[in-house]
């Protein structure tokens, strides 16, 4: 992921990147071109389906969004946290992320790197498994069941 965090001078800003910037702030969680662009729809703004995808796509490029792939392999998006290079864990239920740093990821990805004589090498790591929340959502709907 990259570090950037100013936006270069040939990026505008618009009514409509102000109003995806804004709905991503508002968010928590990741989101889906499409059903950020519904959430836009709904709260009044015109921005219109491609608009948003030049957006987010933009802002991946700045590194002022995080995108991970779900489960469907559809890229879903949220305003980074973290202003520096890091991982995330997810949870294949619910979908929560919880940014994680790697100190031995980076380590082994810059050996690798080097081993086969690559330079300027990005990465991304994506951990996924199921969060406390809900596995315990799954074990007391599985007590709750008297079939069990």
């Amino acid at each position: 992921m990259s570090t950037k965090t100013t936006e270069p001078a040939e990026v505008r800003n618009t009514k409509q990147r102000r109003a995806v910037t804004g709905a991503l702030q508002r968010l928590e969680d990741f989101i889906s071109t499409q059903d950020l662009h519904r959430l836009l729809k709904d709260q009044g703004e015109s921005v219109s389906l491609a608009t948003t995808y030049r957006i987010l796509q933009s802002m991946a490029e700045l590194g002022q969004v995080d995108v991970l792939r779900s489960a469907d392999g559809e890229a879903i998006y949220r305003r980074c946290e973290a202003q520096h290079h890091h991982h995330h864990l997810v949870c294949r239920s619910c979908g929560a992320a919880v940014e994680i740093e790697a100190p031995d990821v980076e380590t082994w990805a810059e050996a690798t790197a080097r081993r086969y004589g690559y330079a300027d090498v990005d990465h991304t790591v994506e951990i996924s498994g199921i969060c406390e929340q809900c596995r315990a959502a799954e074990r007391a709907a599985g007590s709750a069941d008297p079939a069990r």
